[in-house]
């Protein structure tokens, strides 16, 4: 997967993907490629958190079902405590927390394809540009295996 990833930004000419700083002609080309290749997602729909930190906590708890994770590794731009959080929420299941690394989104293709799902999906949530993103989350929904929607929604 790693591979197959790095060949498509090679093939676009570009030195990594992420989403805000790619204009739309290529992330439309980028995720024609990338929609293609096998793999799933997992999404939390949450608008406007009252409390980020209680918040991510319960959807946390929905979305690691998991016992064999190898490796959990977050962008490295996220505050300390959503790393902090995220080591509570696993040392409770019983998961080693040594499997969570902080990293680079140009390290690795795993963290730039979060970036584009979220930026995708956050588009399409937020309803910007529905007649060009619309197309694309509906090829993504098909990878989806887990939504956890807001509890107002």
């Amino acid at each position: 997967m790693e591979e197959k990833f790095k060949t498509i930004e090679r093939e676009l000419k570009i030195d990594y993907f992420h989403w805000s700083k790619t204009v739309w002609r290529v992330k439309a080309r980028f995720m024609d490629e990338i929609l293609k290749l096998d793999f799933e997602a997992k999404i939390a729909v949450v608008k406007n958190p009252i409390n980020p930190n209680k918040e991510l906590e319960k959807i946390l708890n929905h979305m690691i079902i998991e016992k064999n994770i190898r490796n959990i590794y977050i962008d490295s731009k996220k505050p300390k405590w959503y790393e902090r959080n995220i080591k509570k929420i696993l040392r409770d299941k019983g998961i080693l927390v040594r499997k969570l690394k902080t990293v680079n989104d140009n390290q690795y293709a795993g963290i730039r394809l979060a970036d584009m799902i979220a930026g995708l999906s956050r588009s399409y949530f937020d309803k910007k540009n529905l007649n060009k993103i619309s197309k694309y989350y509906n090829r993504l929904k098909k990878k989806i295996v887990i939504i956890v929607p807001a509890p107002f929604e």
